[in-house]
């Protein structure tokens, strides 16, 4: 069985679009996307600094149609049999996108809310993300609380990020928890999925109530609790209350082992997650989409690990 799966903020680089805009047809479907969320998504992707993209309202649409964009190169996400589909974080509306949940236009339009009412959320308070490698989890948790850090992201694979206000997360820096080899600040502008985006969900809540979500048509995977998701209607909550609450993608993983997957494809800007299903998921086969060059091999991939 293979899973496709979608990066969260912090995996963009400067000009990780470029080669993918080069494709027949690309150029004008993002300009189709830029016109409709009033963001000019080809110049974030391709000429933008790595400051300008950290900014959350940018990051999260120009992810979200990376994603959407490598997908279409790899063919008829539908037709990957029986199909798992999951994302992380922001990566979670791509991965409503390829379920069929969310039209393409649809997921770049709540992403765009979604990321203008983050950054809103995140000028209140100066705060930020931090990933923990090594560690032992409960430890590790334990010690967050004590800082008044939250686990905003258990990653599984040893990695859980922290988040709070830039305080905390210096006062990390120099109190590891016990294990823990290094502390690794995030490019990403604000605490998410912690207390503090509180604000953003009632907006996004708004956002949501102009959408119309169809049932998953491949299995949809939660960051919630790592379960299945049979209903449009409940993604589509779920996406909404996820922005304030942690992303478990160690319990994802855990369902992806129960459904017996097989191979896992991730979309550009691949590679933060297949490096965590190296590690919690042996046997498993990877393959990160970064440029349009590994095209041939994930094709190859999809066709070894789907059935009819």
């Amino acid at each position: 069985m293979l899973v496709l799966v979608a990066p969260g903020q912090g995996a963009q680089t400067p000009g990780f679009l470029t080669d993918w805009l080069a494709l027949p047809g690309a150029a004008d479907r993002v300009a189709a996307w830029s016109d409709a969320i009033g963001l000019d998504l080809a110049h974030f992707g391709t000429k933008a600094d790595a400051d300008e993209i950290r900014d959350t309202s940018v990051a999260q649409p120009l992810l979200v149609a990376a994603g959407i964009l490598s997908a279409a190169a790899l063919g008829d996400i539908a037709g990957i049999a029986p199909g798992v589909v999951a994302g992380h974080s922001v990566g979670e509306i791509t991965a409503a996108a390829f379920a069929g949940v969310l039209d393409d236009t649809a997921a770049l339009t709540l992403v765009r809310r979604r990321g203008l009412a983050m950054a809103e959320a995140a000028a209140v308070t100066e705060t930020g993300m931090s990933a923990l490698l090594g560690g032992d989890p409960e430890v590790s948790v334990a010690h967050l609380e004590k800082l008044g850090l939250t686990p905003a992201n258990v990653n599984g694979a040893g990695q859980i990020v922290a988040a709070g206000t830039m305080e905390q997360l210096a006062a990390l820096n120099e109190d590891k928890p016990e294990g823990v080899r290094k502390v690794v600040p995030l490019k990403v502008a604000g605490a998410f999925h912690t207390h503090h985006m509180a604000p953003a969900v009632d907006k996004l809540a708004e956002a949501a109530k102009t959408l119309a979500p169809a049932d998953p048509k491949v299995t949809y995977v939660s960051n919630k609790d790592g379960q299945t998701v049979a209903t449009g209607a409940e993604v589509l909550e779920r996406l909404v209350g996820q922005v304030a609450n942690p992303v478990r993608w160690d319990l994802c993983m855990e369902t992806f082992k129960e459904l017996g997957v097989t191979a896992i494809i991730e979309v550009c800007p691949g590679g933060t997650l297949t490096g965590l299903a190296k590690r919690a998921l042996p046997g498993v086969k990877t393959l990160a989409l970064k440029s349009p060059d590994d095209l041939d091999a994930a094709r190859e991939l999809v066709a070894e690990h789907t059935q009819a």
